[in-house]
């Protein structure tokens, strides 16, 4: 793993002794706010101290990226998702095995864009909460990497549909995902048309005929929830509303085919569809944008994201008032939430148990650590069972503590992080500076066992540390 580390903070070492009597004098809430509000600290997080709420101020409102961060975005080449998704075409009708090499390297190529978009930011940018977010996002209107077109879209998905909205308006959100093919692709609506239709021309190839698979998520996942009162009817109604809704193939931008429409009349929830064409879509998409089902189904996800496997009602509750109130703003959603006392009550610090994702970044975070190459970090993250932008089903990888805490789980993590350690070279003062880094995260029992092992196995024994998995 070809890595590249900050150098030690001057006089660290000498000023930290590896021993169970070294208690840290960062402030717990400034920890709680570094690993709900972002993915850990880094080294000098907490000295630079900061209350949960005026972190969270800060963090609202995202400041332009570091010089050297944004150049090593720019850098990256730029892509002409039209070529590209052509020549995947072409490499997927070439079925001689000589000829899979430049298909898989064209794979690869996709998957690390989409990656190092999310996990450099995660790892560097000052704008945490916003990262946490657009993962969050990400996973709410989830898309499988490995389905066909999928692994060509994914980079484009979360740059034009999910990032640019995470601080905006929700419905606008929705609407950029109902159009992306990427969505339109994962969940078949491309290829979904009027009974009868005989054309060709949509994006989804396959059959035709109706496919409910879409309307049928953005009900149950993307907006109402499970018993919010609608049946199978309703999704019916739906799917046969969003027909005609697809993708150009030559260009990959989203079309309303009016051929491939329904324009027959359409009852849904009880409602007559109004309009005719894309407009009866949009009218859908404004009605459930603005559903106080799908206000709370947002707030709970949201405090099930930031707060609590069950998060706490009040919180929750202030967080879908403010949905309501301000018509779907998500700034004000996310800041109703955390801005509740129940937010920072210290009773919820280190009570989450870090998803796989946040460990791996959390710990190249604490290490100061930036990789040169993906593929290690991305191997890693799909040993430990979230490989990025890979979960198969629309409904995202879980996030609670019970989908990711078992035995196995804990020796995989330790099994990683004595892996970094050692390809890093994370000696004796790289240990020292990991409990800096870290304060209060690890306790004084964790602290007294890992003083009593050989000190080039320190570093290790705290990134795999029970105490290093919550947050």
């Amino acid at each position: 793993m070809k890595l590249r580390r900050r150098p030690l903070l001057a006089g660290l070492a000498a000023a930290l002794a590896l021993h169970p009597a070294r208690a840290s004098t960062a402030p717990l809430e400034t920890l709680h706010a570094c690993n709900r509000l972002g993915y850990g600290p880094r080294p000098g997080d907490l000295a630079q101290g900061g209350r949960w709420l005026e972190r969270l101020e800060q963090q609202l409102q995202p400041q332009p990226l570091p010089a050297a961060l944004q150049q090593r975005l720019d850098a990256r080449p730029a892509v002409n998702l039209a070529e590209r998704a052509e020549a995947f075409r072409q490499l997927q009708r070439q079925q001689r095995a000589e000829d899979e090499n430049p298909r898989r390297e064209l794979i690869r190529q996709a998957l690390h864009e989409a990656a190092e978009a999310r996990l450099l930011r995660a790892l560097a940018s000052p704008n945490q909460l916003e990262e946490r977010l657009v993962d969050f996002w990400f996973n709410h209107f989830n898309v499988f990497f490995d389905k066909g077109l999928c692994r060509m879209l994914v980079a484009d998905y979360e740059a034009r549909a999910i990032r640019p909205h995470v601080f905006g308006r929700f419905r606008d959100l929705l609407g950029a995902v109902a159009t992306h093919p990427a969505m339109l692709f994962y969940l078949d609506n491309a290829q979904s048309t009027r009974a009868g239709f005989q054309g060709s021309g949509g994006g989804g190839g396959g059959s035709r005929g109706l496919n409910e698979n879409y309307a049928r998520e953005l009900m149950e996942l993307h907006t109402l929830g499970v018993g919010a009162g609608y049946g199978q009817q309703d999704v019916t109604e739906l799917a046969r509303v969003l027909t005609g809704w697809t993708f150009r193939p030559r260009d990959l931008q989203f079309v309303f085919d009016p051929r491939r429409h329904d324009e027959n009349p359409k009852t849904w929830l009880g409602q007559t569809v109004p309009g005719r064409g894309r407009a009866q879509g949009d009218w859908v998409l404004d009605q459930l944008a603005r559903h106080p089902a799908t206000a709370q189904r947002i707030a709970f996800k949201l405090g099930q994201h930031f707060l609590a496997d069950e998060p706490p009602a009040a919180a929750v509750a202030a967080a879908r008032a403010a949905f309501l109130a301000s018509d779907g703003d998500l700034r004000a959603t996310v800041a109703a939430l955390l801005r509740h006392p129940e937010a920072r009550d210290p009773a919820r610090y280190g009570a989450q148990f870090k998803t796989p994702q946040r460990f791996v970044i959390s710990m190249l975070r604490a290490c100061a650590l930036t990789p040169e190459d993906w593929t290690p970090t991305l191997q890693a993250l799909r040993a430990l069972g979230q490989p990025l932008f890979g979960c198969v089903t629309p409904d995202g990888y879980k996030t609670v503590r019970s989908a990711w805490l078992d035995p196995e789980a804990l020796a995989r993590r330790a099994e990683l992080a004595a892996r970094v350690a050692q390809r890093a070279r994370l000696g004796a003062e790289a240990a020292e500076q990991l409990l800096e880094t870290l304060g209060p995260a690890i306790g004084s029992a964790a602290r007294a066992a890992i003083a009593q092992e050989p000190p080039q196995l320190r570093a290790a024994l705290i990134l795999g540390s029970p105490d290093f998995q919550n947050c």
